[in-house]
């Protein structure tokens, strides 16, 4: 049992001990965790712990961590014990986030607006003008019922005497709440009882209230351009703005929780080049044409936003969207120039403008912090440099974190020479030792005390600040860790706020009810890009799965045949493996991982290193991480089945050692065929079939297309008296053609099982009747451009083929037609390519 669970825990005088009220007694609102704990055997919490581990690594939750030595994506570390809050102490949060929010909002405004805090002396206008995030081309424009700060977010810290202080403020885009989202779904998981017994506030409310506001100030945007460009129509009743989500794409650090936001929210998950602007108004780009953009819930910063009035050199932004907010034609939450506020320097000023502003103290006093920008201030920084961390003050270059104390001599003099030259340029922050919470050690099996911060989320609405009941709580790296950053390799956990009595989440005041007119028969909002991924992760998810089987078919070969027989076939099935890049030509020179493979010996090395070696572009795990980027693209589009498969496929390859026997490779050949089969009918079976649909099936059908043509040409080139088990093995076919025939297998059944055979889904002709429905279908919808006719042409040869004939080894009648389904293939990808996927204005309606 976990009954000394508390015995070994620290009680340290010199910080706030979230846990305990004195050693060994907890505070009464982890009473109830603790009792949990407590009544447990070791093997249930271990148990849990695995839980967790299992439901970050299905989901694949990922953080960028550009620092990190792992590399890019870092598994999203959680920590099984949840943050508890009382209901009375997060009410004094609550209304003091509120409270933060109203105060900068009105702030934004003025900045930008008309200025008159700086003109009556409230804010230096040094500090506000020698901001580089104070952006003078976001001047004037419009807020919709004064709202600029539609997401805010803030951070907290508690100090040793209980009360909690606010370390920054986040106001361009903040980042976490996905992350918050998706720790209550793995925790609430885990822990299910107690968060049932708890009555912990839920999260939905705040998310839907999210999405209702965004709607609300959507639609005031929606009827300003139907206003000012005729060819724009009002919105009806019963349509819905169109909301997006805008990303600087999959290498941003936040990527995961973007797109997981945006299949959560329902939004389009967008990047700057699936936008442009005509005619004083956003458009997305998609398959039906250019569709006017309402509301733009940004993650891209406010400087790379748009590279015609804000950065030239940015790549990432919508050229002319400052000019389209000008007007009033679009929402942007935040508004642009919004990272003025996260500038430390300001802190000092809040509590004379909440007063000014609102005539109230300021509820969450913020570190103390002060602006070197002032002489007074700057003398008082160089008094107590021992005890203050020195920070940029302005947040336009990687942050500068200085600790005065950790300075000797001359760093101290070369600092203050600094600070003299350029004073405008820093800030001094009081350090404050903050609390401890308790974080589970899995190798111990114990609690462990260790420093914590707390993120908090508000939200506007038109009825004012709604905050998210919870926040993401992070955890520092380690106990000496003096600064908790989620790029500093800590840890999160839930937070919970617990409530007297179970409190359903309330009904948003915006929500309407949808009638039989408003109902969406299709996805109308898909951009481009997304229908160029889709169909390409339909094509690699084919290429992997052939890519699978081939191995498995190559490497079973040389272990069951004999070597007569591997002289009559390996050079077939070898050139397969070359032509999909399994295996070098055999002309290549080796280089260490491959070595020529004249011998049988060699041959399978090099099919082993193909089917296990993660780090060469010649394998299999090559393709299965082409297949897995492209789905990561697709996040939001996916099912959390769907991910979970796909994510659990690309982890088996990327964790596993390049050191394996003959046999554990035919068990990862086995395993990956199984899991590409799941995944395959999760596509056919799960996926709307919506216009994406059609283009992942386009991409399917056409590499199966071109998978056989080669396959075939090559086979039929091999001696009569070959063997064709391989052949049927490879396309799935044996157990077909053994129920058919009984008999060993002959070129002319199976050419025909292969070839003409509808009712087999890996014969030619069910991959081109299939292509010819598809394209059909596009080309009603798009006007023309599907190409069915080629493919119907293709179909109708196959047909007409005298089977008698022409199906034989070596037949130059076949020979020829596959060359040219190949060719045709090729072609029809090509035009789908230059006609959707390649917008230009002629796209448009």
């Amino acid at each position: 049992m976990l009954s000394s669970i508390l015995n070994e825990y620290p009680f340290a005088a010199n910080s706030h001990n979230e846990l305990l009220q004195s050693p060994g007694t907890p505070r009464p609102h982890w009473q109830p965790l603790i009792d949990s704990l407590s009544g447990e055997e070791p093997a249930e919490m271990r148990k849990r712990v695995e839980n967790v581990r299992r439901l970050v690594h299905e989901n694949g939750l990922t953080y960028n961590a550009y620092a990190d030595t792992q590399g890019g994506q870092r598994p999203w570390d959680l920590d099984p014990l949840p943050f508890i809050l009382p209901q009375d102490e997060w009410a004094h949060i609550e209304a003091a986030v509120i409270q933060r929010a109203t105060i900068l909002n009105t702030v934004l405004r003025d900045i930008y607006g008309e200025q008159t805090l700086m003109a009556q002396g409230m804010l230096p206008p040094a500090l506000i003008h020698g901001n580089a995030g104070f952006l003078r081309p976001c001047h004037g424009i419009p807020q919709p019922d004064g709202v600029a700060l539609h997401m805010y977010a803030v951070d907290l810290a508690r100090s040793a005497d209980g009360r909690w202080w606010v370390v920054s403020d986040r106001t361009q885009a903040p980042a976490g709440t996905g992350y918050a989202l998706e720790n209550r779904m793995v925790i609430s998981s885990v822990f299910p009882d107690l968060f049932r017994d708890l009555n912990i506030q839920r999260l939905s409310g705040f998310f839907a209230s999210l999405r209702d506001s965004l709607a609300h100030w959507g639609r005031e945007c929606a009827y300003r351009q139907s206003q000012a460009n005729p060819n724009i129509a009002p919105l009806s009743p019963s349509e819905q703005p169109l909301t997006v989500i805008l990303t600087a794409g999959p290498f941003n650090e936040t990527y995961h929780e973007q797109s997981y936001l945006a299949g959560y929210l329902g939004f389009p998950l967008v990047q700057g080049n699936d936008l442009t602007v005509r005619e004083g108004v956003v458009w997305l780009k998609t398959l039906a044409g250019l569709k006017p953009v309402h509301a733009i819930l940004r993650r891209l910063d406010d400087i790379y936003c748009d590279p015609l009035e804000l950065n030239a050199e940015s790549l990432l932004g919508i050229a002319g969207l400052t000019e389209v907010a000008r007007r009033g034609h679009v929402l942007l939450a935040n508004s642009l120039g919004s990272n003025v506020l996260q500038s430390g320097a300001l802190m000092g000023f809040l509590p004379a403008l909440s007063q000014h502003l609102l005539k109230q103290p300021l509820m969450l006093p913020s570190v103390a912090t002060w602006w070197c920008g002032e002489p007074q201030a700057l003398e008082t920084v160089i008094a107590n440099l021992d005890r203050l961390l020195i920070k940029n003050a302005f947040l336009h270059t990687r942050e500068i974190m200085i600790y005065g104390q950790d300075l000797d001599g001359a760093a101290r003099e070369e600092l203050i020479a600094q600070l003299r030259a350029n004073p405008e340029n820093y800030l001094a922050q009081e350090l404050v030792k903050v609390s401890q919470a308790p974080v589970w050690n899995s190798q111990l099996q114990q609690m462990q005390a260790q420093s914590v911060g707390l993120r908090v989320f508000a939200c506007a609405t038109p009825n004012g600040y709604i905050v998210m009941p919870g926040g993401l709580t992070r955890v520092a790296s380690n106990a000496s860790k003096r600064v908790i950053t989620m790029q500093g390799s800590g840890c999160s956990k839930d937070t919970w706020v617990i409530t007297p009595e179970f409190k359903p989440n309330t009904p948003s005041l915006l929500r309407k009810t949808t009638s039989s007119a408003g109902l969406v028969h299709d996805n109308i909002h898909l951009s481009s890009r997304v229908i160029e991924n889709l169909f390409w992760f339909g094509r690699h998810s084919v290429r992997s799965y052939h890519a699978t089987r081939l191995l498995r078919t190559a490497i079973h070969y040389l272990l069951d045949f004999s070597p007569e027989h591997r002289a009559v076939e390996w050079p077939t099935v070898k050139a397969m493996c070359v032509w999909y890049n399994l295996m070098p030509p055999e002309d290549e020179e080796s280089d260490g991982n491959y070595p020529l493979f004249a011998e049988d010996e060699n041959a399978i090395e090099c099919l082993l290193i193909a089917a296990i070696f993660a780090n060469d572009s010649s394998s299999l795990a090559n393709h299965i991480s082409q297949f897995f980027h492209l789905a990561f693209s697709l996040r939001e589009r996916l099912s959390g089945d769907h991910w979970r498969l796909i994510n659990q496929l690309h982890l088996r390859f990327a964790e596993r050692d390049a050191q394996a026997s003959l046999s554990e490779a035919l068990a990862v050949l086995d395993e990956t065929n199984t899991s590409l089969v799941t995944i395959s009918g999760f596509t056919l079976d799960s996926m709307t079939r919506d216009q994406g649909w059609r283009f992942l099936s386009l991409g399917r059908r056409i590499e199966r297309l071109q998978f056989l043509c080669i396959l075939l040409q090559k086979a039929l080139a091999m001696p009569a008296e070959s063997s064709l088990d391989w052949l049927l093995e490879l396309t799935d076919s044996i157990v077909t053609y053994r129920a058919r025939y009984a008999a060993q297998p002959e070129w002319l059944p199976v050419l025909y099982l292969l070839l003409i055979d509808e009712n087999n889904p890996n014969a030619m002709m069910f991959q081109l009747r299939g292509l010819v429905k598809y394209l059909s279908q596009i080309s009603s919808t798009y006007n023309g451009g599907g190409g069915e006719g080629r493919m119907m042409e293709r179909m109708e040869s196959l047909r007409a083929f005298d089977v008698d004939a022409s199906f034989h080894h070596n037949s130059p009648e076949l020979m020829v037609w596959l060359s040219d389904t190949y060719q045709a293939s090729v072609d029809i990808s090509t035009q789908l390519g230059h006609r959707f996927f390649s917008f230009s204005d002629t796209t448009a309606n």
